[in-house]
């Protein structure tokens, strides 16, 4: 028997023993839960506007804080941030969504198009955007993004939509300055229905 191993010495050489195992196990367990599996990865490739973007998006991040203060792409509007007001419209393969109630990791693999990319390459305004300018649409003009983007994907799927088509299809997206019949006036006009 080695006459240096004392009770003392064994008892602290256990305690030593369970303390590292025990920390070494803390260490792995809280670096397997800062990425758990199936966790999501923060540098994402986005399509919008027809660009790919790379963009570090954290888990909950929503969509319209993507576009606006990671992209820069600021006409889409932050109103209610509920999914209520239609501001944040954006479309996303050519279906309406509110941006502020869809996380950014959703759109990975999808196309994202904001106001600022129905733009021409020449810098002509979309027929929508020129309808709404004639018709004198927009009055403070915070929700004109939201109920452009409505009206271009409702002409997308109905060039010649009637009156109340149009007025459903615009429901979602509210103007508090009232200028409903403006807007109205500018997708019958962009749809060739108004001179």
């Amino acid at each position: 028997m080695n006459s240096r191993l004392t009770r003392r010495r064994f008892i602290k050489g256990v305690i030593f023993f369970g303390a590292a195992a025990s920390s070494g196990a803390g260490f792995y367990l809280a670096s397997a839960a800062s990425r758990p599996a199936g966790g999501v990865e923060r540098l994402i490739s986005l399509n919008v506007n027809g660009r790919t973007r790379r963009v570090d998006v954290t888990p909950q991040e929503t969509l319209a804080h993507t576009l606006r203060y990671k992209l820069g792409l600021t006409g889409t509007k932050i109103g209610c941030n509920r999914g209520e007001c239609g501001a944040c419209t954006v479309t996303v393969d050519d279906v309406t969504h509110y941006a502020c109630s869809m996380l950014t990791h959703s759109v990975k693999d999808r196309a994202v198009v904001t106001v600022e990319g129905l733009r021409a390459a020449d810098g002509s305004l979309h027929p929508v955007q020129q309808a709404f300018i004639d018709e004198l649409s927009p009055q403070c003009g915070f929700c004109t993004p939201g109920q452009i983007m409505s009206a271009v994907a409702l002409l997308k799927t109905n060039p010649r939509p009637t009156r109340e088509e149009a007025r459903q299809a615009l429901a979602g997206n509210l103007c508090r300055c009232g200028a409903y019949d403006h807007y109205l006036n500018g997708v019958m006009r962009a749809s060739g229905q108004l001179s």
